[in-house]
């Protein structure tokens, strides 16, 4: 990344297509991000623009194990997450009708900060850290009309196509943590059902969490106390309808209860 790339120019962007609900085409060549550097650049100035004009701060996380030359990570915001439904959120038009797009995860919540300091923190550390683990949903969407024509670094400068979180009840800290799979059951009340066989992408679902406490650490921030991490979808993204009551079953870690209602522009 050089000095002179305009992150800010990107990031006006997309904080206007955040806070409309809009899509639009690839960002301008001119501030388009090459490379993960640049990406990130555009993201924090996403989070410092979109906090200053919507006077709101930065509640959680999205993080995986990175793959080969990418990094997956995500800031949360506080205005995004939710935990009563029904949950209002930008839908998808599909054949179907309107569609709410939502990835089953588990979120694990911080009692304590991991603030920057010179050496890195120990997986028992992060552990210790922990203070309660909840079943969640993230809420999925772009603010690019075709994500797919866009690179890698488009994408996460873009926040991976999050648009928020909703944190359902608590479950049991001992199962989450070894919980590599489990059998994901949606019941809706118009008559769908949707079954997914979940798996954790990186199969330690804490696994991530390592990662990220170091990932901040070494660019001199860090995880601050109430702040939640979710690490990876069990089940990738699921299409679910919106208007209609939703009972989701995580088999041996709990269930919840959630509804979904289009969001409009104002």
């Amino acid at each position: 990344m050089t000095e002179l790339f305009p992150a800010a120019e990107a990031a006006k962007v997309l904080v206007a297509r955040r806070i409309a609900g809009t899509q639009g085409e690839r960002l301008a060549p001119s501030c388009r991000p090459q490379n993960i550097e640049q990406a990130l650049a555009i993201q924090a100035a996403v989070s410092e623009q979109w906090c200053e004009q919507m006077d709101d701060s930065i509640v959680g996380w999205k993080c995986l194990l990175p793959p080969e030359d990418k990094l997956i990570v995500g800031p949360i915001y506080t205005r995004t997450i939710d935990s009563v439904p029904p949950v209002s959120l930008w839908t998808k038009t599909t054949a179907e009708g309107e569609r709410a797009r939502i990835e089953p995860e588990l979120a694990f919540f911080f009692g304590r900060d991991l603030p920057p300091r010179p050496e890195p923190y120990t997986p028992e550390e992060v552990d210790a850290a922990i203070a309660r683990t909840h079943m969640a949903l993230e809420l999925i969407n772009s603010r690019y009309t075709d994500p797919s024509s866009c690179e890698f670094p488009e994408m996460l400068a873009d926040g991976l196509v999050n648009q928020g979180l909703f944190i359902g009840p608590q479950v049991d800290s001992r199962n989450a943590r070894s919980a590599s799979s489990f059998t994901v059951i949606m019941t809706c009340a118009n008559g769908e059902i949707i079954e997914r066989q979940g798996q954790h992408p990186n199969t330690h679902p804490r696994a991530p969490l390592y990662w990220l406490a170091e990932f901040l650490r070494s660019r001199g921030e860090g995880i601050v106390a109430g702040q939640a991490v979710i690490t990876g979808s069990y089940a990738g993204v699921i299409e679910v309808p919106v208007n209609s009551a939703i009972k989701i079953d995580y088999a041996g870690l709990g269930s919840m209860e959630v509804s979904f209602t289009p969001r409009k522009a104002n």
